[in-house]
């Protein structure tokens, strides 16, 4: 299906969660929308999106190979100039102490959180670049904050976006593009079931709602802010975590996300 020229949005990890009602937030906001995941699941969030009247491609990709990269930014260049808007927020997780985990799934969660979205980021963010316009939005999270016992390599991942997304935005302060960080807390999707983290305190504890973290994130990158964290609560953790010593923050995690310790 070619896409037609309009304002286009492209959100990745699309199919459920935050990445849906970001793609939402851009439809209702009169963006032509690109959505890629890496399940069939993003094909039926395209079609709940035209039944509320978006104008959607989807396309089904593996952002952690750089196969999957090229697939979807020569889906963006085919039949048009950059997009206005980039919403990289594709992501895994992954639950359990580090040596227990298999390596595959280790590396397939830096490779989603980190090189495919250095690789997107760079490809795109260059044509933005060229064209002097563009704003991008990067799921970080506040988990980026804390040492991540139990979900060590997730929150790492996370430490890294929070940090590059601040050094990039810096970067291109004269350029005409903007980089905004969205930064929420434990938020109502399938992460948690996928990342095997439902026998867990966070995993069973009340979370917040995808579409006010969507709407949040969206307004924050329109207004051109360079980071946003969604809800009170985590505004206020995000603040003590970054005046807590390390070892404190990373016993305080285990606590949260250790196995077994929400029965």
């Amino acid at each position: 299906m070619a896409m037609s020229i309009g304002k286009l949005a492209v959100v990745t990890g699309a199919s459920t969660g935050i990445g849906f009602e970001l793609a939402r937030v851009a439809a209702r906001e009169g963006y032509e929308l690109l959505i890629a995941a890496d399940e069939e699941a993003v094909h039926t969030a395209a079609e709940q999106l035209r039944a509320e009247g978006a104008t959607v491609t989807s396309i089904v990709v593996d952002l952690a190979t750089s196969v999957g990269v090229t697939q979807l930014v020569d889906k963006i260049t085919a039949n048009r100039a950059a997009p206005e808007i980039l919403m990289a927020n594709a992501g895994r997780g992954l639950g359990h102490a580090f040596l227990d985990q298999d390596i595959v799934d280790i590396r397939h969660v830096v490779d989603t959180n980190v090189t495919g979205t250095l690789a997107l980021i760079h490809a795109v963010g260059g044509m933005m670049r060229i064209q002097r316009r563009g704003r991008i939005l990067i799921t970080g999270s506040i988990a980026g904050f804390m040492p991540g016992s139990f979900q060590a390599v997730y929150n790492a991942s996370k430490a890294f976006l929070n940090s590059f997304s601040f050094a990039l935005r810096d970067e291109l302060k004269d350029s005409g593009v903007t980089i905004t960080c969205l930064m929420p807390g434990p938020t109502e999707t399938r992460f948690f079931d996928r990342a095997g983290l439902l026998d867990t305190s966070v995993g069973q504890a009340e979370k917040d709602d995808p579409v006010d973290v969507a709407r949040i994130g969206f307004r924050a990158m329109l207004d051109g802010e360079g980071d946003v964290v969604s809800g009170v609560k985590n505004k206020l953790q995000a603040a003590i975590a970054n005046v807590t010593p390390s070892g404190v923050l990373a016993s305080a995690h285990r606590k949260m996300a250790e196995p077994g310790s929400a029965k």
